[in-house]
């Protein structure tokens, strides 16, 4: 595998650093991340501005923490600009299509950063592990995406790919957490049961995926994911860095004067108000 960064600010190596012993505090957590948020915006300042297309993916086992990550991305800044992709399974007519065809339609146009909850590859992970391909179709895949890849930043594309790392015995707990939360339990799928089985299968899968796809133009990041926050936070960070991003400077906002009628705005008759219970 690769070691240097793709691009942009200096950044943190994809060989994994020393783990800081100790709970990561909330206080401390919540700054840190506010801190980053600002620079996620002065990014969508930037991919509006500059007309900037980014597109990151997002590949881990069940329970890594994809889905709490790219939240963390997206909570303060624009979804018109940070658009997330999760696909479901595909149709009849998409399984019919060249593979990648359903996947090309999602990537970012000028001014966007798009987010591969789960993206292409699929085919490598989840399909090759549970049956949905065959292994020859798997093979064609691992050596046709990186011509793919290439083409894609030639094309202008920061692409941007993150496989998220978790142990065994996280997993299980944070499956099992969603067993027992009801707020989660939606995240539970069937398929999710069966590929939990097959551990050492996916660790296969994985390693040769990483070994195929991990190139000069769009190399893999392996990001540890046991402790969510710290692995927010590190990623988010090594995110920045990978996107040369400048602040763009804004004019000065202030508010217009306005006239509001000294009598209080009456609603329409009729008009439906919810209950207060709080």
């Amino acid at each position: 595998m690769t070691t240097k960064g793709n691009r942009g600010k200096p950044g943190r190596a994809k060989g994994a650093e020393a783990k800081p012993d100790g709970k990561l505090k909330r206080k401390e957590y919540e700054k840190e991340l506010e801190r980053l948020h600002g620079e996620l915006v002065k990014v969508q300042q930037w991919a509006q501005k500059t007309g900037a297309k980014v597109c990151i993916v997002f590949e881990g086992r069940d329970g890594a923490g994809k889905g709490g990550t790219i939240k963390a991305i997206t909570e303060r800044v624009s979804p018109r600009v940070f658009r997330v992709v999760a696909l479901p399974a595909p149709t009849e007519r998409e399984k019919s299509q060249m593979y990648l065809q359903r996947y090309v339609q999602h990537f970012p146009s000028a001014g966007e950063v798009v987010i591969f909850d789960r993206s292409w590859y699929n085919r490598a992970g989840v399909e090759r592990v549970m049956g949905f391909c065959t292994d020859e179709q798997a093979q064609h895949f691992l050596l046709g995406v990186p011509l793919v890849e290439m083409a894609m930043v030639q094309s202008g594309i920061i692409l941007i790919k993150y496989w998220l790392e978790v142990s065994p015995d996280e997993q299980t707990r944070r499956l099992m957490d969603r067993i027992d939360d009801e707020r989660k339990i939606w995240k539970l799928t069937p398929m999710d049961l069966k590929s939990y089985t097959r551990w050492d299968d996916y660790t296969r899968a994985r390693n040769e995926m990483l070994q195929a796809t991990d190139t000069t133009s769009a190399p893999w990041y392996v990001a540890n994911s046991d402790d969510k926050k710290r692995l927010r936070l590190n990623l988010i960070t090594h995110l920045l860095s990978c996107i040369p991003y400048k602040s763009v400077k804004a004019d000065k906002v202030r508010l217009p004067k306005r006239k509001v009628a000294r009598t209080k705005s009456s609603l329409p008759a009729g008009a439906k108000v919810i209950p207060e219970a709080f």
